[in-house]
């Protein structure tokens, strides 16, 4: 293998370690990545697929020229096209990589940006001089620069970006941060490397060029970019698999806390569910002694009383005051059973709707509790579906009895809402409050739970917006479309 063939093999190396790297940063920019956002991958991306294909087009322009073909004129306006594209894409990357760091500007930073000003003023003066004095083609000037003032600038920022991602990450993640340090000192490297540019008359290509480090060297300036490339590849591919490793213990960590949750969900469900049935039990119960000391006392009284009318020997002002009785005991019993039917389910929710019996149950509560109510409604009422009333009422009255045995204020507020879409409820009160996050222990918090149930059936949304001393606010947002359960 001669000496020709032998830079030709190292371009396609060069040019495929680049390339493959593009590639890479490509498809970790399309998922959440520990290496930056999509936005910082991209424009690295950019540069390895541009300039990989910079690269291997270098190679063919220099084999046909080699081999005495005739190379068109437009494709090494082509290459350096690709040239300029992939630097600047570089460039694009390193701004936005320093830009994230947010760290300020130390003295000898200042002592940089002001060499690299200086820097950036002398070469395109070296330039204009040697273009006014020798006639050089505009090809190799335009390549020249394009490394001197592309080329060096952005892999040095690059470098120090990928330098203060890896002091970012490495406290977190030390094997990410270690391979984004060695990306970083590879790009530094390949700075040095493209100073060494085509040999034409301007300082300083006349003297750090590409036939100057052959001969101090020994091997073409490209074997050395293709080590840097080869290292900055190694590094970013690794740094994406500490990535990944990263984002999967992130996956296994949010599923181990989905898992637990829904555990938790699940519990609560049974406790839930173990309360309801004693929430019945209790109150089959109360409705059975109800019945035996009101209702059937009641009865029993009546029935006597109608076992003395049959006595014969009554005269009339005897039987009158049974009557009376009678009619008394009948009434009593009427308003017993009224009373318990009431407490079951309110008529007016039936008979007249949300509205009103919401409004009752304020009026209700202000008598028996001694409270100030404020009863509020907004855009026009309609009758909705049952179900749907029926888990609005049971909430407003849960959250009512809360502001009754536990605000500790005399005043509150009832709102309900009709918009277009939902029906929305709130409770408000200026009370003591209460952290919702904290954890309740039965049989504290079942009433907060048992209206997280009723709301979520109907597909609702159930607000809970509270802190100590800074009062409560219930709020419950439902859709008008909601079905009922199958």
């Amino acid at each position: 293998m001669n000496f020709d063939q032998s830079l030709f093999f190292i371009f396609f190396i060069y040019g495929l370690a680049f390339f493959g790297m593009g590639l890479a940063m490509a498809m970790e920019a399309g998922r959440p990545s520990a290496l930056g956002e999509a936005r910082l991958l991209w424009p690295l991306a950019g540069f390895g697929l541009i300039h990989g294909t910079h690269e291997w087009l270098e190679s063919y322009v220099l084999q046909a020229a080699s081999l005495g073909a005739l190379v068109p004129l437009w494709m090494p306006w082509l290459r350096l096209g690709l040239l300029i594209g992939s630097f600047s894409s570089l460039s694009l990357f390193a701004f936005q990589a320093l830009r994230f760091t947010k760290r300020p500007l130390r003295r000898n930073h200042r002592i940089m940006l002001g060499a690299l000003v200086g820097y950036f003023l002398l070469i395109p003066f070296s330039a204009i001089l040697t273009y006014r004095h020798t006639d050089i083609p505009w090809v190799n000037v335009v390549d020249a620069l394009a490394r001197y003032l592309l080329a060096v600038p952005a892999s040095a920022l690059a470098a120090m970006g990928l330098r203060a991602r890896s002091l970012r990450t490495r406290d977190e993640n030390p094997r990410l941060g270690l391979n984004l340090n060695w990306a970083a000192l590879a790009f530094a490297f390949y700075t040095l490397t493209q100073l060494f540019v085509h040999p034409i008359e301007m300082f300083p290509a006349k003297y750090l060029n590409e036939e100057s480090f052959i001969a101090m060297a020994g091997f073409p300036i490209q074997l050395a970019r293709t080590v840097a490339a080869a290292i900055i590849t190694v590094g970013l591919l690794r740094a994406t698999q500490a990535a990944d490793e990263i984002r999967q213990s992130e996956l296994f960590a949010a599923q181990q806390a989905r898992l637990h949750a829904l555990e938790e969900r699940e519990s609560l469900r049974r406790e839930l569910l173990q309360h309801t049935v004693r929430a019945q039990e209790d109150e089959r119960a109360r409705i059975a002694r109800e019945l035996h000391d009101e209702t059937a006392q009641t009865l029993s009284a009546f029935t006597l009383e109608l076992a003395a009318m049959q006595n014969d020997k009554l005269k009339k002002p005897e039987r009158k005051q049974i009557e009376e009785r009678l009619q008394d005991l009948s009434a009593d019993m009427s308003r017993g059973i009224y009373r318990m039917m009431r407490d079951l389910r309110p008529s007016q929710l039936d008979d007249l709707g949300l509205i009103p019996a919401l409004r009752f149950l304020c009026e209700e509560k202000c008598r028996k509790f001694n409270l100030n109510l404020q009863f509020e409604t907004s855009g026009p009422p309609r009758r909705l579906d049952s179900l749907l009333e029926t888990a609005i009422f049971r909430v407003g009255q849960e959250a009512l009895k809360n502001l009754a045995h536990h605000a500790q204020v005399k005043e509150g507020r009832v709102e309900i809402v009709y918009a277009e879409n939902e029906i929305v409820l709130r409770v408000v009160d200026h009370g003591r409050g209460f952290d919702p996050a904290q954890n309740f222990h039965p049989p504290h918090g079942w009433g907060l739970a048992g209206m997280k149930e009723r709301v979520e059936s109907i597909g609702g949304v159930l607000n809970i917006i509270s802190a100590p001393g800074a009062g409560t606010i219930i709020e419950v947002r439902a859709p008008l479309n909601s079905k009922e359960p199958k």
